[in-house]
C-alpha cells in the first residue's frame, strides 16, 4: 500500500487484542492504517497493544464490543465512521475453540463456537457494509482455518463454523464486487497462539511432525498475508482463500 493511500486507511480488527489479531493490528499500523482494536474480554492485552501502536499512529483505538451482538457491532462501526469518516478494512479475526467429539459435545459448546466464529463475521460485515457501499470501496478479510477446509477430528463445531466462513467469503465477494469491495479469507494451520498452547505436549509434538516445514507458524506470518490482501497490490483478488499451513 503506498504511503498516500495508507494515511487515509481505517481498519477494524475483531479479536485484535492478542494472537493473530494483535499481529494483524501491528502489520496494518506499520502500513499506515489507523487501526481499531476490537476486543471482548482481553482488555489488558488490547490496552497494552493500543499504547504500543499509538507510538506509530496516534489514531489507534481499542474498542470493546461483542461480535455475537449485532447491535454492538453496528454501534462500533457507526461510531468509527463518525470519528474517522470511513472504514476501509475489516478483518474478521475473533475466534473461539471448544474442541471435543461431536457425540460428547454439549449444545452450548456448539452454539458458542458458531456464534463467535460464524455469526460474528455476519454481524461485523453487515454492520460495516452500508458504509463501504456508500464509499464504493473496502476490503473484508475473514480469518478461517485449515479445519474449515479439511474438517479436523475433534473440531466438528469449529470446522463447521470456519467452513461456513469460507462459503460466506465466496458468496459475499460476488455480491459486493459491483461496489468495489473485495472479500477474501485466510486459512491458518497450526499457529503459535493460545489455542495451540492449550494442546497437550504429546499432541503438539505429533502435530509438528506432520507439518512438512516441521514447525508451527507465527502470527506474523498470517498477518503478512492479511496485510497483502488489504493492499492495493491485491486489487484484483477477491473470493479467494489463502492457506498458511506450512504445507500441512
Amino acid at each position: 500500500m503506498n504511503d498516500k493511500a495508507a494515511k487515509r486507511t481505517v481498519a477494524v480488527v475483531t479479536g485484535g487484542g492478542k494472537g493473530i489479531g494483535s499481529a494483524v493490528c501491528r502489520a496494518l499500523t506499520k502500513d499506515g492504517s489507523s487501526v481499531v482494536i476490537n476486543y471482548m474480554s482481553s482488555s489488558n492485552e488490547a490496552a497494552t497493544l493500543c499504547e504500543e501502536l499509538r507510538a506509530i499512529n496516534p489514531n489507534t483505538m481499542a474498542y470493546q464490543a461483542d461480535v455475537t451482538d449485532f447491535s454492538q457491532m453496528k454501534k462500533m462501526m457507526d461510531e468509527m465512521v463518525a470519528l474517522f469518516g470511513r472504514v476501509d478494512i475489516l478483518v474478521n479475526n475473533a475466534g473461539l475453540a471448544r474442541d471435543g467429539l461431536l457425540l460428547l459435545m454439549p449444545e452450548k459448546d456448539w452454539m458458542d463456537v458458531m456464534d463467535v466464529n460464524l455469526t460474528g463475521v455476519f454481524n461485523a460485515s453487515k454492520s460495516v457494509l452500508p458504509h463501504m457501499i456508500a464509499q464504493r470501496s473496502g476490503v473484508i478479510i475473514n480469518i478461517s482455518s485449515l479445519s474449515g477446509i479439511d474438517g479436523l477430528a475433534g473440531q466438528a463445531n469449529y470446522a463447521a463454523a470456519k467452513g461456513g466462513v469460507i462459503a460466506l467469503t465466496r458468496a459475499l465477494s460476488k455480491e459486493l464486487a459491483q461496489f468495489g469491495i473485495r472479500v477474501n479469507a485466510v486459512a491458518p494451520g497450526a499457529i503459535e497462539t493460545d489455542m495451540l498452547d492449550a494442546m497437550k505436549d504429546t499432541a503438539r509434538e505429533e502435530l509438528r511432525r506432520n507439518i512438512p516445514l516441521r514447525r508451527f507458524g507465527r502470527p506474523e506470518e498470517v498477518a503478512s498475508v492479511v496485510r497483502f490482501l488489504a493492499s492495493e497490490e491485491a486489487g484484483y483478488i477477491t473470493g479467494e482463500v489463502i492457506s498458511v499451513t506450512g504445507g500441512l
